[in-house]
This record gives C-alpha cells, structure tokens and sequence, in this order.
C-alpha cells in the first residue's frame, strides 16, 4: 500500500491507494487558507513589477476611491454579527429603488467574503466583501414557508437577516421560535423579501426559496450587490452620516447566544 498528497489550491486531500491497479479512495479531507504575501518572496522581481504597473495603477485608480466611513471594525460570523445585519439591512434599503417594501431581508453568511475596516471605507473594501455577481432580487413566500426557511436557517447556523426579525434556535440546530417586528408568523399570510438571486435558487441548503412567487430578479450589472452597497454607503456620505451597526439579538439561542458546535466559517 502507498500513500500519495495531492494539494489542490490549498485544499489538501489525501488519498490512499490500495494497490498499483485498484483506484483512490479518499481518506480525508482538509482546507486551509494560504495567504500570498512577501513570506514567499521578499525579493520583487523587477521585470514582473514594471509589467504590472500600468494596470496596478488603473487598479488602484478605480479601487481606492474612498466612499463612507466606518466607526468600526466589522466581521461577518454565525449566527449573528454588526457586518451580515448591515449587508441585510441594506438589501431592505436597496428596495426602495425598485418600488418595493419588503418585510424582511436575507443575505448569506458565506457571501460576505471579507471584513469591512474601521474607518475610510474604498471602492475596494466593497468589492472584496462582495465580490461574486449575486444581484439583488424580491420575491414573496406564505408564512409556512417563511417558517421552513427560518428552520432551515436554524440548522445552517444563521444567516444575515434584517432588522424585525427574531429567531431562537435550539442547541441541536432546530428552530425554537420566530417573529417578524414583534409579531407571530402567520402561516397563509404573503411575506415580501429581499435576498440575492443566488439564495433565490434555493442555493446554501436554503431550499424554502424554491417555492417562491411574484420574483423579480434584475440582471443588469448595476444590480450587483456590490454596488447596492456602494450606493448605500455613498447616501450616507452625502449626509454626513458614518457607516454602523450592532448586534441587536436577531439570532439567538436558548439559554445562549452562541452555538459552540457550529463555526463561524461554516
């Protein structure tokens, strides 16, 4: 028997073989995040720098604009943090451009791909926190399903939702209650919400999405989450308002706010 390591853009999988003629069975599975920096090579190559160097600067002219101003550090993790209540609270922003008033929003723990700095906010923070095509969409389920989805949510870990909404899960990943702005969920009432058309699918085990109706997903560039961001964050510039947000108890669990069972890069 012999062993061999293959390494798959950081995702170390090792398989063993059991003999010369039979196939790979996978042992394990691990991953881990590889940063690329000068730990590498401290050692800049001169040519490769002067080759880059009229994009970097058409890079940087577009990503370094500075568009809001944070009071603090945010991160997004499970099952609640200030970062995913303010990506959610946007999208329920975001509707008013569309003419829709949405009862509650939902963003992805998994979509919110980095951190948002304390203080100058850049073009480029935005697009490292969102950086897919995911565009905004609405769409409306009944109360049951509404239900289902927040079960499903449950069992996630939580996921972003917007201000009004209350969920209490269980240590074992079920869903112990839930209310919408202070009031039960009724169960053949219609419920309008705002997500990204990648959860729409029923994409992140968030299958309650598919029995969606009246949908309405726009798919021009500018519908990019990315830049309803942007178009938040540059509103509340032009007031003189700086970017924040807190964990307010959206997500809890009984007895505890945090599950130690679930990570937060889960």
């Amino acid at each position: 028997m012999s062993t061999n390591k293959v390494l798959i853009g950081g995702l170390g999988i090792t398989l063993l073989c059991t003999s010369c003629a039979s196939h790979y069975q996978l042992a394990n599975v691990e991953r881990s995040r590889i940063l690329i920096d000068n730990h590498y090579d401290n050692n800049a190559d001169a040519h490769a720098t002067a080759f880059l160097a009229p994009y970097k600067h058409k890079v940087d002219s577009i990503m370094s604009p500075i568009v809001a101003h944070s009071d603090h550090y945010m991160k997004a993790h499970r099952p609640e943090s200030d970062l995913s209540n303010l990506v959610a609270d946007i999208l329920v922003w975001g509707g008013k451009a569309y003419n829709e008033r949405v009862d509650f929003a939902v963003y992805n723990m998994g979509g919110i791909r980095a951190a948002l700095p304390e203080g100058n906010i850049t073009v480029g923070d935005v697009n490292d926190i969102a950086p897919f095509e995911n565009k905004i969409c609405f769409l409306t389920l009944t109360g049951d399903k509404v239900m289902e989805l927040f079960r499903q949510m449950a069992h996630t870990g939580g996921e972003g939702v917007s201000h009004g909404v209350r969920l209490v899960f269980n240590a074992d990943g079920t869903l112990a209650s839930a209310r919408l702005h202070d009031k039960e969920i009724v169960l053949t009432a219609k419920y309008r919400i705002a997500t990204i058309d990648y959860l729409a699918q029923g994409n992140d085990k968030l299958d309650a999405f598919k029995a969606k109706t009246d949908f309405v997903s726009p798919q021009e560039t500018a519908n990019n989450s990315r830049y309803i961001i942007l178009n938040y964050f540059k509103e509340k510039t032009a007031k003189g308002q700086i970017i924040n947000s807190k964990v307010e108890g959206r997500i809890t669990y009984v007895g505890n706010k945090t599950n130690p069972n679930i990570s937060d890069d889960e």
